[in-house]
């Protein structure tokens, strides 16, 4: 446990994350610094009240004074850890972590943590459904929009092992990006899950090798006694497993060979402990479309059966669950034209995903946010599938002139969301879709992919009353 009681922590970072890293911080005793680029009227009044105002927030990208000593600084994830002023207090011997570290070391007790590119927020949210119906208490965080440290709690205990804990029932699952896991120490999972590894967030990680060197992460710290759930159908995400020290359990949707969780006669199973076929569910008894949710169900399960959840809990959880908000989300169907929120598409093998999801007949919304992403496979995939590209963002010029390089001309920029969900609906036909999948971050337009898929949801309320 992590006895906070008189530590000086600068919090770098005052969004949900950092805001949650502080209370928790405070609420234990730490002396709390505060930094953020806002500028201070921008941040609120629970902010000022947290650092007590005055010299401990520094706002508006003022540094802390130069000799200031810290004990730690928190990291936010969208935090470059080069900063100048990180740079100085590392070297004057503060440690650098981020939340889930603080979370990690307050206490979370047995922890099951998923990465990837993409699908991590499915996963972590059917796992968490797995462990519910299996009468674990759960807190799914991370992430997924829930700071971590709101679930630290001091029965918890630091470890990973089963009987961890004092609650022998509680288990936390974190859905972890890597910028989370740069910042990591000593976190150490029971169960830690790689779904996939494909370009993204180019403009932070500069190349596909450091951006799997962050991702391998999650279980640097696991040893005997751990379990790694991994993708044996995604090479560069497998070949990391070469260098974890836990138990490596592969799912695959394309073979039993060697898997922990597998396709069999259209079968979703799993391998016992004693080498056995457990027999969980059809894979047409999912509530979720597409390849790649049969993968993340694979995952999940696999990851549950390693955590000691019975394969009942299992199996009547993969039946039961629908999915989550802004992934391939069905908005409403207005004249025969279906309105569906991927909103959650933020790269472009995500979006590709989407696309292979939905039936032909596409009016396809993208752009946003640049993560200097190649937009040329997201095109390819488009297949026939795609009747119309409606274009926003930042990207949207990018985007148009990729299509255009592919043969796809049917592309117009439009000024805003609104503008595209409208002129999509104007060339829709009865069967069609108007899939919102943007292949790009929000961060242009937005605070989150989550107010941008609401905003979606918006849009189609107000065709839908004008209709």
């Amino acid at each position: 446990m992590w006895d906070l009681r008189g530590k000086r922590l600068l919090i770098v970072g005052l969004g949900r994350s950092g805001l949650a890293a502080a209370r928790a911080a405070g609420a234990r005793g730490a002396a709390l610094w505060g930094y953020d680029a806002k500028p201070a009227d921008a941040l609120g009044a629970e902010t000022a009240a947290l650092f007590g105002g005055g010299a401990r927030l520094c706002a508006g990208g003022a540094e802390p004074a130069r000799g200031m000593r810290f004990d730690a600084l928190v990291l936010s994830p969208g935090v470059p850890a080069d900063l100048p002023f990180i740079r100085a207090a590392r070297a004057g011997g503060a440690e650098v972590i981020g939340e889930i570290e603080m979370a990690f070391r307050l206490g979370l007790g047995r922890c099951i943590a998923v990465t990837g590119t993409n699908g991590k927020t499915t996963t972590a949210t059917l796992i968490g459904e797995i462990c519910k119906a299996a009468g674990k208490r759960t807190e799914v965080v991370g992430n997924i929009g829930t700071p971590a440290v709101s679930a630290a709690r001091a029965d918890a205990g630091v470890g990973s092992a089963p009987g961890a804990d004092a609650d022998g029932d509680a288990i936390t699952v974190l859905e972890l990006s890597s910028f989370q896991l740069e910042t990591i120490r000593d976190f150490r999972p029971a169960v830690s899950v790689l779904l996939n590894i494909t370009p993204d967030h180019m403009d932070r990680h500069g190349t596909m090798e450091r951006y799997a060197a962050a991702k391998a992460r999650i279980f640097m710290n696991q040893r005997a006694g751990d379990f790694f759930v991994v993708n044996r159908d995604d090479a560069a995400a497998f070949a990391l497993s070469n260098a974890c020290g836990a138990t490596v359990v592969p799912f695959s949707r394309r073979g039993a060979a060697g898997a922990g969780a597998f396709v069999e006669d259209g079968r979703i199973c799993a391998r016992g402990a004693a080498g056995e076929r457990i027999d969980l569910c059809g894979a047409d008894e999912l509530g979720i479309p597409g390849a790649h949710n049969l993968e993340n169900a694979l995952a999940a399960a696999a990851a549950c059966l390693c955590a000691g959840i019975p394969a009942a809990a299992v199996a009547r959880a993969l039946r039961a669950f629908t999915g989550v908000a802004h992934r391939l989300e069905l908005v409403d169907v207005i004249g025969g034209v279906r309105f569906v929120n991927d909103s959650k598409g933020t790269n472009p093998d995500s979006s590709i995903k989407a696309v292979e999801a939905t039936a032909p007949g596409i009016l396809l919304i993208a752009g946003g946010y640049d993560k200097h992403a190649d937009f040329d496979a997201f095109i390819a995939s488009f297949g026939g599938k795609v009747k119309r590209l409606l274009l926003m963002g930042a990207t949207a010029e990018k985007l148009r002139d990729a299509a255009a390089a592919r043969g796809f001309r049917d592309a117009e920029l439009c000024a805003d969301l609104e503008a595209c969900v409208e002129t999509a609906f104007r060339s829709a036909r009865p069967g069609d879709t108007v899939l919102l999948s943007p292949a790009c971050a929000s961060w242009d337009m937005y605070t989150c992919f989550e107010e941008r898929g609401e905003h979606f949801k918006r849009c189609v309320k107000g065709i839908k009353e004008h209709a």
